[in-house]
């Protein structure tokens, strides 16, 4: 096991910022369309953080013209460009599904007290 250690330690990604499950963060993800690579921005609410290690995901849920979106991000991926926190939680749960059966004021998260 120490060698799979050795080997993941090094596509490890330590620049991204500390966040929770609740946070509303920003991310730009590398596209490919065809030949072009194109960053593309997501934003919404982490309802989910799993796995440790180099297989540690995130889940990050957005609403998109009345839709729910939820996309599922490798936290140690190389098509992750940036991320950015925009706003603090404060919730009591560590996976936040309930928010899929919300609907408009009642889906907020309270943000945290500084």
């Amino acid at each position: 096991m120490d060698i799979l250690n050795q080997v993941s330690a090094g596509q490890m990604r330590d620049e991204l910022p500390k966040f929770n499950v609740g946070d509303t963060v920003s991310l730009q993800v590398k596209v490919r369309e065809g030949g072009n690579v194109r960053n593309q921005k997501f934003q919404g609410i982490v309802i989910q953080r799993r796995g440790a290690g180099g297989g540690a995901t995130f889940t990050v849920r957005k609403i998109s013209q009345g839709i729910g979106v939820e996309r599922i991000f490798p936290l140690h991926s190389p098509n992750l460009t940036s991320l950015k926190v925009i706003r603090r939680g404060c919730v009591k749960r560590a996976k936040l599904y309930y928010l899929r059966d919300l609907r408009g004021k009642a889906a907020r998260v309270k943000e945290k007290k500084k």
